[in-house]
């Protein structure tokens, strides 16, 4: 029998594209519409043979042994147990059911826990908190920009479907003309394939865009006759050029992206991004957004500020009250100085998204389990590999887009051989821990198999080669 089911949202980056269709037959997946092409891999990967099915543990000769779920959850309690300072680290592609269950977890484990964002996003939330976010939704975007500014993002290559969506080609309620009714401009040291859309494309120099936006806000402060000829590589007369259309604009909106946030000045580029669109509401409508990646990194900042307190880099470790400080309690800097003693790598791959020498140390000298449905270069050196559903294909679940909207992800077919969801093994780990309380289990008492601890015999820095 074969159905179609229409308004589907697509799990694989920060627009959450909610207009799929999907075709199914027999319980396969066997076409896809109206995703891009990575979106619709993401849902014919699921019905494909050969995925992993069972959780794996990982055998001293370097191997593979399937092992059931209760094995691959006692494994991950005790570890958690016996652990002083867990690191609980990913969340890129978990609903936010699951991030509720891990939340518990990790206070239950004395655990740190982190997101992606702390590798990515995370200087724009140490803007945000010192100076304010003054955003809207896409959809506000599409019926009412007219002048969209894309400052150190290339989403014709991240989020393939934002131009057409949301930035740039669609007709809104104010903007019936679409694309001609529009003025794009690219900010980006690199002529990339979202320029080649722009009606304007200034060529900043590597690093300098803090100088950029401070031209910017001494034209918006009537001080143009202060600026030098050339201004980060970009000439004066294109930066008076573009700051008329700005002012011209009925409504002016900046996606920003990790061109601001990983080069030079960090979130200092942000906060002062921040204070130009306040500068350019003098004069019209403006707005600010970041072009967030996953297509739920937003919903852990959402669900454990509403738990904790904090959006990310939470210190678990205290008891009585969490604590977040980045640069210290953030994955990287912790795995550096060597001060966690387990790991979880879920949602995402810290092999391939970690500075080396991070990564050597977090695979090299503790346990490891990684929770994803593929392989990873993160999963090939864990200790235990355990497979979860994927949200949006086999799940549902509320995520939340980069604008903050939270949208309803529903299931189209049955999770591949059985395996359970984020949320339902996070509900059993937290059960087993509470067995193994009541059993004695405390981090300095009780006995374990890992006896030989595999770190030992992982070739982690094998994956980098």
């Amino acid at each position: 029998m074969q159905e179609t089911i229409k308004h589907v949202a697509c799990p694989y980056c920060g627009a959450c594209c909610d207009d799929l269709e999907i075709t199914v037959e027999d319980g396969k997946i066997i076409e896809v519409k109206n995703a891009c092409i990575i979106g619709t891999e993401i849902y014919h990967h699921a019905s494909r043979e050969g995925r992993v099915g069972s959780p794996r543990r990982r055998q001293p000769d370097g191997t593979y042994k399937d092992i059931t779920y209760e094995e691959a959850i006692d494994f991950t309690a005790k570890m958690l147990i016996k652990a002083k300072k867990p690191l609980i680290y990913g969340f890129g592609s978990t609903n936010c059911e699951g991030m509720a269950a891990a939340g518990r977890v990790a206070e239950d484990a004395g655990a740190v826990l982190d997101n992606c964002a702390s590798i990515c996003h995370g200087s724009s939330f140490l803007a945000i908190f010192d100076t304010g976010y003054p955003s809207c939704t896409l959809g506000e975007v599409k019926n009412r920009a007219d002048v969209v500014i894309y400052w150190g993002s290339n989403p014709q290559h991240a989020h393939p479907r934002h131009l057409s969506r949301y930035g740039v080609f669609p007709r809104g309620y104010f903007t019936g003309k679409g694309y001609k009714g529009r003025k794009v401009i690219v900010v980006d040291p690199r002529y990339t394939d979202t320029a080649r859309c722009a009606d304007h494309f200034l060529q900043v120099q590597q690093g300098h865009d803090y100088e950029l936006f401070d031209a910017f806000r001494m034209v918006m402060h009537g001080y143009a006759d202060k600026i030098p000829a050339i201004v980060a590589g970009v000439p004066k007369e294109k930066i008076l050029e573009v700051c008329d259309i700005i002012k011209g604009g009925r409504y002016v909106h900046i996606f920003f992206g990790m061109g601001l946030c990983h080069s030079d000045g960090r979130n200092h580029n942000v906060d002062i991004a921040i204070n130009l669109v306040r500068d350019i509401n003098e004069y019209t409508k403006c707005t600010i957004m970041a072009m967030r990646g996953h297509y739920n990194i937003a919903g852990p900042g959402i669900v454990w500020a509403w738990q904790f307190g904090f959006p990310y880099c939470i210190d678990l470790t205290k008891g009585s009250h969490a604590h977040m400080n980045p640069g210290e309690t953030s994955s990287v800097d912790l795995a550096n100085r060597g001060e966690v003693d387990a790991f979880i790598n879920i949602g995402t791959d810290a092999g391939a998204h970690f500075p080396i020498r991070a990564f050597e140390k977090l695979g090299s000298g503790m346990p490891m389990v990684t929770i994803d449905p593929s392989v990873n270069m993160a999963a090939t050196v864990s200790d235990v590999h355990i497979p979860v559903a994927i949200v949006g294909v086999e799940t549902g679940g509320i995520c939340y887009r980069m604008d903050n909207v939270p949208i309803q992800y529903r299931a189209v077919v049955e999770p591949y051989n059985g395996i359970l969801t984020d949320e339902e093994l996070f509900d059993r780990i937290y059960e087993r821990m509470q067995e193994l309380k009541k059993e004695g289990w405390t981090t300095d008492e009780g006995t374990w198999d890992y006896a030989t601890p595999l770190a030992d015999v992982r070739p982690v820095k094998e994956v980098y080669e």
